[in-house]
């Protein structure tokens, strides 16, 4: 069947505007291991710590995805709320330089745009402090799809609003308007109000320790034969490992694109999920659309910030390990 839409995808994505300050090349920043799973970075409390290099750069999951689908060629727009503050129009006007589509922002008069403080330790692992302001105060009210205005919503994490999500769901469904969600941790922790909301999603993207808490199954491909049960696609991410989805017609199984050195993996998932959907709405299959999503987020991770990675329309893409197994 063809897949291949139409018109130019249409895409908005909602979520949270960050203006992201990273701190780095700091010998205070060494990590220490705790346990197999588990690192830490400690801080001596009442301590003047040198920090030898700041970046700063824009973040929000909902805002890297918008840049993706922008630079690979389709309609992007980002609705969510900043502050009328000199980091609120920062990011505006990062958004405006991608061509995304900025007229459902808001700019809130009471609430300070969102703040987070990335610590970056030597292995390109963070710890980041957030200061979540302006963001959560998007209302349902103010979504107002409309029919054939968008054919994809791309819902990231939205800090646990169930019935906030809830309200987006239903806007889109009502609208058939096709949604891609990718769970924070705090969605994932109301188990009762996220699971019957599956029922409006076209794609979910999840970690293997997610799928685990969502679905039955013991392995990768127990969890995506459950999980296509109640969506029609699954991605489900294991790290190192690769990834593994399905589609109800094939499943695919992937390794790493390529092996790196990580500066930064903010933005990674991100990077990931929109590199997916940028592909697969405009009719790519399953092998096309991980090829670049894993692409996109090797290259992400190779810069410090979320969005200098994020590749170009026609980048230039190798092959990596795939195998597939027929459903039908």
């Amino acid at each position: 069947m063809n897949r291949r839409p139409s018109r130019v995808p249409r895409v908005l994505s909602i979520g949270a505007a960050i203006q992201d300050v990273f701190l780095r090349n700091s010998p205070a920043f060494r990590t220490v291991k705790i346990d197999s799973t588990h690192e830490m970075t400690e801080l001596e409390l009442g301590a003047k710590i040198d920090v030898n290099k700041i970046d700063f750069s824009t973040g929000g999951g909902a805002t890297n995805a918008a840049v993706t689908f922008a630079r690979q060629g389709l309609y992007s727009s980002f609705m969510g709320v900043v502050g009328r503050d000199i980091p609120g129009s920062t990011i505006l006007k990062v958004l405006d330089e991608e061509s995304v589509d900025t007229s459902r922002v808001i700019m809130d008069e009471d609430y300070n745009t969102d703040y987070s403080t990335v610590i970056l330790a030597p292995n390109g692992e963070r710890t980041i402090l957030t200061y979540r302001g302006a963001s959560a105060q998007l209302k349902s009210e103010d979504l107002a799809i409309r029919r054939n205005e968008f054919d994809w919503l791309y819902v990231s994490n939205l800090a646990g609003r169930m019935d906030f999500i809830d309200d987006v769901f239903s806007q889109a469904r009502d609208n058939s308007v096709k949604i891609v969600w990718n769970p924070g941790k705090k969605e994932l922790l109301e188990d009762k109000k996220m699971k019957p909301l599956l029922e409006d999603v076209e794609v979910l993207i999840v970690n293997k320790q997610e799928a685990q808490t969502i679905f039955e199954g013991g392995t990768l491909e127990e969890l995506v034969y459950h999980a296509l049960n109640i969506v029609p696609v699954i991605i489900i991410t294991d790290g190192p490992n690769g990834v593994i989805a399905g589609d109800g017609k094939t499943i695919v199984r992937a390794g790493m694109y390529e092996d790196v050195s990580s500066v930064d993996r903010t933005g990674a998932g991100d990077a990931f999920g929109s590199g997916f959907l940028s592909q697969w709405a405009q009719g790519a299959d399953l092998k096309q659309s991980l090829l670049f999503a894993s692409a996109n987020s090797t290259s992400v991770i190779q810069y410090v910030g979320a969005k200098t990675g994020i590749l170009y329309q026609n980048a230039e893409l190798h092959s990596m390990p795939m195998s597939e197994i027929s459903m039908v």
